[in-house]
């Protein structure tokens, strides 16, 4: 008997994507990103994006269902990104999702975005070993997760207290006059343009790695800050400019790209020792940077660690993941999603898939961060969802 069709949307952000997957094997993967839109605002604008994915959906699902010569008659069932992500784009792939799904009578999987980064490695090395280890980095998220099971228990061991990698990556593009989105624009210009003559010195200028210290491993041993890294960068070229001296932008492209990955890597390699796990997984679109991808490889090979990458096409937010996580649900017999669930911006990693609107799982990630204090105002707020309450009152996530 054949492994059940599933097709998978995606629409949490700036990229409409719609696959198709038979097991564990790829049949479409089609999509449809309007990254060009954004360039000229320097990020994301959520209502840019909805009205992209509004015009994108239907041809996008057009496209991957002729890529994998089926019909949507033959789909078995479908799954859906419900969360976490901006919540306009999300609507869209949610009402199309289920507009699918009452139209042919299929199942419908509301999934969790991040959830859908560690599925994907499936369609290429096969099932995950347990326990397993997976690092998520994006332009939103960069999290360690321990992965008891894809579908139903993933445990976030550590985040970031302030920017995600992929946002820090963004900032620092911006601040040295460099195109949106920054990742791919600082790798290149590290690597100086695929001219090794031109690279840059990842040891020209010692940035800082956040909450490697002594001190903060003892509270954050698995949490990641790269604000203070950013401000670092910013720093460094401001004193340039105002000493005249030319900024070396490769130079810089590649020391602060080398803190980021050497932040990342080591804390991966440290959570799979303290794990006992001999598998680290990487998703997310930062998971395509190539500087990531080498030190990844030379550091868990010095400790007999198991490193599973995605090809760079499945790091960046893409159906097929959605369609991978929604064929493991299929595959234990989940109960499918009622129809009345809806977009969950902030759905934690810990919940793979929303049941229905009254779904008695939590909405927003147990909060274990610190509140900061303005230097503005001196008021206490979150330095996560904003809040001006302390940690157990009322009202706080």
């Amino acid at each position: 008997m054949s492994e059940p069709l599933i097709l998978g949307i995606e629409s949490s952000c700036d990229e409409t994507g719609v696959g198709i997957v038979r097991g564990h094997e790829l049949l479409a993967n089609e999509v449809a990103s309007s990254v060009e839109e954004h360039v000229r605002f320097g990020g994301v604008v959520p209502e840019v994006a909805s009205r992209a994915h509004l015009e994108a959906i239907v041809p996008t699902l057009e496209r991957a269902l002729a890529t994998a010569d089926v019909d949507l008659a033959e789909i078995d069932a479908i799954a859906v990104t419900a969360g976490p992500g901006l919540m306009g784009a999300l609507v869209v792939g949610i009402s199309a999702a289920k507009a699918l799904a009452l139209a042919t009578g299929k199942p419908l999987y509301g999934v969790n975005h991040l959830a859908g980064h560690v599925a994907v490695d499936l369609l290429e090395h096969g099932p995950l070993p347990q326990p397993a280890v997976a690092l998520l980095v994006s332009g939103g998220h960069t999290s360690l997760l321990q992965v008891d099971d894809v579908a139903t228990k993933i445990i976030e061991i550590g985040a970031t207290i302030d920017d995600a990698a992929g946002e820090a990556y963004d900032k620092v593009a911006r601040l040295l006059g460099l195109s949106y989105p920054g990742g791919p624009v600082i790798d290149r210009v590290a690597g100086g343009d695929g001219d090794p003559a031109q690279a840059g010195d990842p040891k020209a200028i010692r940035f800082p790695r956040g909450l490697t210290a002594q001190k903060d491993l003892v509270k954050h041993r698995f949490d990641f800050s790269f604000s203070g890294l950013k401000t670092a960068v910013a720093r460094w070229v401001e004193l340039r400019r105002r000493d005249g001296l030319d900024i070396p932008l490769a130079d810089v492209c590649a020391s602060f790209q080398e803190a980021v990955c050497d932040v990342l890597s080591a804390k991966a390699v440290e959570a799979c020792t303290a794990l006992g796990s001999e598998d680290l997984l990487i998703g997310g679109g930062v998971a395509a940077n190539g500087r990531l991808r080498a030190l990844l490889a030379e550091r868990t090979e010095e400790h007999g660690i198991r490193l599973r990458r995605p090809k760079p096409a499945l790091c960046t937010d893409n159906g097929a993941m959605i369609a991978a996580l929604g064929a493991e649900m299929v595959r234990r017999d989940l109960r499918p999603s009622d129809l009345d669930f809806g977009a969950d911006s902030t759905m934690p990693v810990s919940r793979p898939l929303c049941r229905s609107g009254a779904d008695p799982g939590p909405t927003h990630q147990p909060h274990h961060l610190p509140h900061a204090a303005p230097a503005a105002t001196g008021a206490l707020c979150c330095t996560w969802c904003g809040s001006g309450r302390a940690p157990g009152e009322p009202g706080r996530h």
